[in-house]
């Protein structure tokens, strides 16, 4: 007899993720594209490449996934629903009246609530991976953390190639030179996923996705550390203009100016500048 643990595990491991935990993953993703400067405007100037950028964000890590085992990196428009799902989720954030959409997201539950259920998501996403590149390369231990990274967290690393096309790429903030919390763990996650594939890790299935999943809402989707997921877009890191303050403050320490009143000076011109 199967013990309420298992019992619990086991059907949290059967859980659909259509239609609530998609909406939540389309809602955060398409939130966090419509936060970066500039979005909204280029939604009403261009509204197909508007589109065209949530998808990315909504679908990039089954894209990269597929470019990594040589599938048409277009497959995910084959499924009409969720890119149904997912488009009505970017124009009702995009083009609501009275930005209804943004001023309800704005409730710190209502955030935590959607992050939470993004993390399911991203478990399911990476198990797949793992799963899919498998059929590919029996037993490949690295395609198959490759391809599980890939579908987790691609959808942070494959909008570097859309801001390249936009002409905004900034290199310091690439992916691949500095790993986000959230591409950190989904590749831990990859790895121990892979381990239990080829049976080199002693336990269920079911009961690791439970507690992976457990482990990403916990240490992601705290108080503390709730607009993480603004980090996938580089929303979470400092503004240009704080950044340019903090080099201006660094210049003027390293000066060795002994004056407490022309530092204060310099501080305030500082500070009107920006």
């Amino acid at each position: 007899m199967d013990s309420p643990w298992d019992d619990l595990t086991l059907a949290f491991s059967r859980t659909s993720m259509f239609p609530f935990f998609d909406i939540a993953h389309y809602l955060v993703s398409v939130m966090a594209l419509k936060r970066q400067p500039g979005a909204a405007a280029v939604a009403w100037k261009n509204p197909l490449s508007s589109w065209f950028t949530a998808m990315l964000h909504c679908f990039g890590g089954g894209i990269l996934s597929c470019v990594l085992l040589a599938e048409p990196p277009l497959r995910f428009l084959s499924n009409n629903t969720n890119i149904l799902l997912a488009s009505s989720i970017w124009y009702i954030a995009f083009f609501c009246p009275c930005d209804l959409v943004s001023q309800g997201y704005s409730f710190l539950p209502v955030q935590l609530l959607a992050a939470g259920m993004k993390e399911v998501t991203r478990t399911w996403k990476i198990v797949g991976g793992v799963t899919h590149a498998n059929n590919y390369y029996k037993n490949g231990w690295i395609v198959m953390i490759a391809v599980g990274w890939a579908r987790g967290a691609g959808g942070s690393i494959i909008t570097n190639f859309e801001q390249l096309m936009k002409g905004v790429w900034k290199p310091e903030a690439d992916e691949w030179l500095k790993m986000s919390y959230p591409a950190k763990v989904t590749l831990l996650g990859s790895v121990i996923f892979t381990f239990q594939h080829t049976k080199h890790l002693a336990v269920s299935r079911h009961n690791l996705m439970f507690l992976y999943t457990m482990f990403l809402v916990v240490t992601k989707d705290t108080p503390q550390k709730a607009p993480y997921y603004l980090k996938e877009t580089d929303e979470f890191n400092s503004s240009e203009d704080e950044r340019n303050l903090a080099r201006q403050v660094i210049s003027i320490r390293n000066r060795n100016i002994s004056s407490k009143g022309h530092l204060s000076d310099l501080y305030l011109n500082i500070l009107i500048d920006v």
